[in-house]
């Protein structure tokens, strides 16, 4: 188990790839001579039209695996700047989930420019289910001496799931928990040039692992008694991250490459309940093909060389639709942290093509279509060939771009007669 996702997952911005495509075909057609501009549409009409409509009503469905179905609506409003980009999205939503029932969220997301980020997000529905999402990122160009960031989140999720370890758990073994944990983590980076910068991160974490409260699956410690984990721990996480960045643009790239190593441990001889350490590496390379057309290709390693007082949910995690730097990999068409174990290994592609581009809600939009292919695993043996009995996922995704900050998803997948659908914010790797 990873830490709780970056905050506005399912918010207004994930449906901007399919509202995009609705109206995408208004962006190609061919010009047509002048004519008197009709005067904007009025009352109801007004609602209907993205150009006048007060806020954007979202439809609100989610499918992701492990978190049943979720319908609901969000209503949503861009506000943009002079030159026509998005830099404030407020997206409340009122939501019913098929496990937790009614709820709703408070969604805030700021970009004042391309070195800094904010965003607060907050919700709760009728049983079980509670989060909050604090965050601010500057620096991240990282032109000036410093960049830094800082994050609180309380979360509180039902849906969690655990198959056992190794690459090759079975699916019988599923067992359901209620993760129920609580962090800040801050970071500070000395960049020594624009591409090259040393980072420290820390990061204090709570955990509680509870029983189960979804029906139809037993509970985690029904399965696996003793397992390491289950019930309460903290931690206190140090780790060092040094990064090379190529890219062109730190959200939206087509060229360049950005390459990561890092190490880091928890220790209880420094104010932690657990032990373990880990190191890995990871690369980002983006080939631009043409003015349209961008082959985005990822890898990450990660390993435990001290990890027998670690608790499970601690170990590398394989699984998903986002790459969490020194946590976790995505492995589309599986759910998040489907494979845990020591180690991991994840590569990916996606070849993200523009298919069409339109002006809607205030701001420039383009359409993006991107098949993919995610593959890995998860390994016990510090010597095991990390290339071999790889699961592999390919896919398409869907994506909404305004640029230079806003990217929406939805991925689909369909495995074994049945469809994996994933939508967030940012590119998932």
């Amino acid at each position: 188990m990873s830490q709780p996702q970056a905050p506005g997952r399912c918010v207004a911005a994930c449906a901007l790839a399919l509202l995009a495509a609705a109206y995408g075909a208004r962006g190609q057609e061919p010009a047509e001579p002048a004519t008197p501009a009709a005067p904007p549409p009025s009352g109801l009409a007004r609602w209907f039209n993205p150009a006048t409509a007060p806020f954007i009503p979202i439809p609100d469905f989610d499918t992701e695996p492990h978190n049943g179905l979720t319908l609901g609506v969000i209503p949503t409003w861009l506000h943009t700047n002079s030159r026509d980009e998005i830099e404030r999205i407020v997206a409340p939503d009122i939501i019913h989930s098929q496990y937790f029932g009614w709820g709703a969220h408070m969604r805030v997301l700021g970009y004042p420019s391309a070195d800094t980020q904010w965003s607060v997000v907050g919700g709760l529905k009728q049983r079980v289910e509670r989060e909050f999402d604090g965050r601010y990122l500057t620096g991240q160009t990282r032109s000036g001496a410093v960049s830094w960031s800082i994050e609180a989140i309380y979360d509180r999720s039902g849906t969690y799931r655990f198959f056992g370890f190794g690459n090759q758990s079975v699916r019988s073994n599923e067992t359901s928990y209620v993760d129920n944990q609580a962090l800040v983590a801050a970071s500070i980076g000395r960049n020594f040039t624009p591409r090259l910068q040393l980072a420290y991160v820390v990061r204090p974490r709570y955990v509680e692992v509870l029983p189960a409260v979804l029906r139809g699956l037993p509970s985690i410690g029904t399965l696996f008694p003793g397992l390491k984990g289950i019930g309460s721990e903290h931690e206190l996480q140090h780790s060092a991250m040094l990064t090379y960045d190529t890219r062109d643009a730190v959200i939206i790239p087509h060229s360049g490459a950005r390459y990561i190593i890092y190490d880091g441990f928890v220790s209880r001889a420094v104010g932690s309940s657990v032990s373990y350490s880990f190191f890995g590496a990871e690369a980002r390379h983006y080939w631009a093909l043409g003015a349209d057309l961008t082959l985005a290709w990822h890898a990450a390693a990660r390993y435990m060389p001290s990890a027998g007082n670690a608790p499970f949910w601690a170990l590398s995690s394989l699984g998903g639709d986002r790459s969490v730097i020194a946590e976790r990999e995505p492995l589309r068409g599986y759910g998040s942290d489907r494979f845990i174990d020591r180690n991991m290994f994840a590569t990916g592609m996606e070849l993200r093509m523009n298919v069409a581009n339109l002006n809607a809600f205030g701001t420039r939009l383009s359409v993006e279509v991107a098949p993919f292919l995610d593959a890995g695993k998860v390994f016990a043996e510090f010597g095991t060939s990390p290339f071999s009995q790889l699961h592999a996922t390919p896919g398409l995704g869907v994506r909404g771009v305004a640029s230079p900050f806003i990217v929406s998803y939805v991925d689909f997948r369909l495995a074994r007669g049945k469809a994996a659908v994933f939508s967030g914010i940012d590119y998932p790797f």
